[in-house]
């Protein structure tokens, strides 16, 4: 095909060509379709739980993860043995995250507010917690003390009253000693062994020991996500969580190792990420493909990136770096490495990125795990209009409204007349009573004075 070197690892493309157009659409194309018999699968793991509750969530343990706990949720004994368990210097870099974390949201926590207006109106804003919020974190070979982390601190510092976990334990029913210090210290009250969309429908309905929570989060599998959005409306959800994206714009002041190892760390994660290179150096170009190709070879992941580079990924070599970022806007990735010489004044330009890692000591890991702003981002493009998860996502605003009656006089007839064009003539009768009344009190008031003098 036009614009592809002869690698096998992942492609190469020239943006002024006409073949590109085409790629570049492809590329930027990251919907999913859901299989029937998946759709099926699902729908029965929710009847289940609606149906037989604590009963169900034993059936698909053991169905699906071979495990049976003698209890669903996680003791505070075995809580606090696992806890004892990890490797003190683990302990403390998980600590030292979410320190950071929890003091990155604490900066910008919204509070309610009022205001009022002359002739008696008072109105604004009750900022509150939600009641409850449930976390899934999928079980997988490797642990993921990081999700918990970032999923959770955010509704702790808001004071959520009650935080809860669910995760599938391993066939001895036992969860990660790293993932439950971190639910411990980033602010979890309470942790389930469930998993997969049993765990979404559990949180959503409620058990007999399950909690039904107001919203459910987490970077769930298939199943899950797709648990979240036919119960939608049982309970709140967050975004759509899609697979893992990184683009990274270039330009001849970059380090090849650099770039190509920050790629590599995202491609490793799942055979479905993005990984994207965008730079006006042709230069450029072929060293970081030819460094991620050295790199694999020592990369304990490199069948998983490999398939990902080769599937998904690609390197494109545009006419100049407005070009790049102009590209990089269009893709609206879930993370952006700008590896340039003055990456602040690019940072300007940029217009759709869930976040940005500016400059060449900023590698993808930093954002990833300690910096302090959220690792969980939009993806699929959806930085074009969404942002990272934070405070806002476990708040909830009631707005509130008091009209005396100057201020009601005052607008009263603005409302009637609003109300006759929209033909519902009961709102303009609403107003219309009111006003009656205020202006017989007005009047009665009027003709007391009159009769005293």
């Amino acid at each position: 095909m036009a614009g592809k070197s002869s690698t096998k690892l992942m492609r190469i493309l020239k943006a002024d060509e006409d073949a590109f157009a085409q790629e570049w659409k492809a590329l930027c194309d990251r919907t999913r379709e859901v299989e029937d018999d998946f759709h099926s699968s699902v729908v029965e793991t929710i009847g289940r739980i609606r149906e037989e509750g604590d009963a169900a969530i034993r059936s698909f343990l053991k169905a699906d993860y071979d495990a049976t706990p003698e209890s669903i949720e996680v003791t505070r004994d075995e809580w606090d043995a696992a806890c004892e368990a990890v490797d003190p210097v683990d302990r403390a870099a998980i600590g030292k995250a979410a320190m950071r974390i929890r003091a990155f949201h604490r900066k910008r926590v919204p509070s309610s507010w009022e205001m009022r207006e002359e002739g008696g109106a008072y109105m604004g804003h009750r900022v509150r917690p939600l009641d409850t919020v449930g976390l899934y974190i999928p079980r997988s070979e490797t642990v993921h003390p990081s999700r918990v982390i970032m999923y959770v601190t955010p509704a702790s510092v808001v004071e959520v009253p009650e935080i809860v976990l669910a995760t599938a334990p391993d066939a001895e029913g036992n969860i990660a000693p790293e993932v439950l210090m971190a639910a411990r210290v980033a602010g979890v009250h309470r942790v389930f062994k469930v998993g997969g969309a049993a765990a979404i429908a559990s949180m959503a309905i409620g058990t007999r020991v399950v909690p039904r929570v107001d919203k459910v989060v987490g970077p769930g599998e298939r199943a899950a996500n797709y648990a979240k959005h036919l119960l939608m409306g049982d309970v709140g959800i967050d975004s759509p969580v899609g697979e893992s994206e990184l683009c990274v714009v270039a330009d001849a002041s970059a380090t090849p190792a650099w770039v190509a190892a920050d790629m590599l760390s995202q491609a490793e994660r799942s055979v479905d990420s993005q990984q994207i290179l965008i730079t006006h150096s042709k230069s450029i170009a072929s060293r970081v493909h030819e460094q991620m190709a050295r790199q694999m070879k020592g990369l304990e992941g490199s069948a998983t990136a490999k398939q990902a580079l080769g599937a998904r990924g690609a390197i494109i070599v545009t006419k100049n770096q407005a070009a790049s970022i102009e590209l990089a806007n269009q893709y609206a990735s879930e993370r952006l490495v700008l590896a340039l010489k003055d990456a602040d004044a690019a940072h300007k330009l940029v217009r759709n990125a869930g976040a940005v890692l500016l400059g060449h000591y900023t590698p993808v890991a930093v954002g990833d795990y300690i910096a302090g702003p959220n690792h969980v981002l939009p993806t699929g493009g959806a930085a074009r209009f969404g942002s990272p998860l934070g405070v806002d996502d476990f708040l909830k605003r009631t707005a509130f409204v008091r009209f005396e009656p100057p201020k009601l006089r005052e607008l009263g007839a603005e409302v009637i007349r609003l109300g006759e064009v929209e033909g519902v003539g009961g709102a303009g009768k609403s107003v219309d009573l009111r006003l009656q009344k205020i202006r017989r009190v007005r009047r009665e008031r009027e003709a007391a004075r009159e009769a005293e003098l």
